[in-house]
């Protein structure tokens, strides 16, 4: 069992090293991820070493990969081991899972879990990404959010694996304080919705006017009040049959998993017995 994981651990570093077969890559994660979570008499301590180790280096992984920052939302938010291994041993690694969440235009319906996850941890690890999300979503704090916003900039262009996604990272974050802005007031100066986006106002236009052409935002402007209307907006039902079912696919799997080690545990068990 010990060269089996060595071996796993090694072809693992040498995808990521070599960077040229992500996919191999992420193979390669997986299978030492169930490798680790189906060891047999192995101490907890040792599987939570194992966990956070891969943990960190699934971070190269999980920012190359096409289909990574899914990847990193499932695992670090909705696999129990490893979220609570992140929570115990590395809570910095928060930083790198909000960034995802809020890069990841898809999964936009996992904000509140990670909002609870923040809060949980917030005595232990606090960062700009980490405070951006805390100000808005928690203590509606848009100037709050519009100064921590201007840190994150930092933070992203000094991280080795966020500063790909820098801009995107901006441009959506600037979209969800808009967006939240927009569910407490039914019509905005636009001169002051400038000032909460770090924008000037015909900039603040500008991105207003694309995302309401590009089907993002149920809204009008009034250029002569300066003003932008919102339109009442209701949750269909399909949005909230998709809300309560989230993540049911993932859990599913991982529930099929854990059946499927209980399975294999007790029909070796059985062998022994018989031998």
């Amino acid at each position: 069992a010990a060269k089996d994981i060595s071996a796993l651990w090694g072809k693992f570093a040498c995808d990521i090293l070599l960077g040229q077969d992500w996919e191999a890559a992420f193979e390669d994660l997986n299978a030492l991820r169930e490798f680790i979570d189906g060891q047999e008499g192995v101490s907890p301590l040792v599987q939570l070493q194992q966990r956070t180790w891969l943990i960190h280096w699934s971070l190269f992984v999980f920012f190359n990969h096409p289909k990574g920052r899914d990847g990193i939302i499932d695992l670090f938010l909705y696999q129990t081991n490893y979220s609570n291994a992140i929570q115990t041993v590395c809570p910095h690694v928060l930083r790198y899972l909000t960034t995802a969440v809020i890069t990841n235009k898809r999964r936009r319906n996992v904000l509140k879990d990670l909002v609870k996850l923040i809060q949980q941890e917030a005595y232990s690890y606090r960062d700009p990404i980490t405070e951006f999300v805390e100000c808005l979503y928690v203590n509606f704090d848009f100037d709050g959010a519009q100064k921590k916003l201007r840190e994150c900039e930092t933070v992203l262009s000094s991280d080795f694996f966020l500063v790909a996604c820098r801009d995107e990272f901006i441009e959506n974050a600037r979209l969800f304080i808009f967006e939240t802005y927009c569910r407490i007031h039914n019509t905005i100066s636009i001169s002051m919705l400038a000032e909460k986006l770090n924008m000037t106002a015909d900039k603040a236009e500008e991105w207003i006017v694309n995302l309401i052409r590009n089907a993002r935002l149920e809204a009008t402007i009034d250029s002569k009040e300066g003003h932008v209307v919102m339109a009442t907006q209701v949750p269909s039902v399909y949005q909230q049959v998709i809300e309560k079912t989230k993540s049911l696919s993932f859990r599913s799997q991982a529930l099929g998993d854990n059946i499927q080690k209980r399975l294999k545990q007790r029909s070796s068990k059985r062998d022994a017995q018989d031998a």
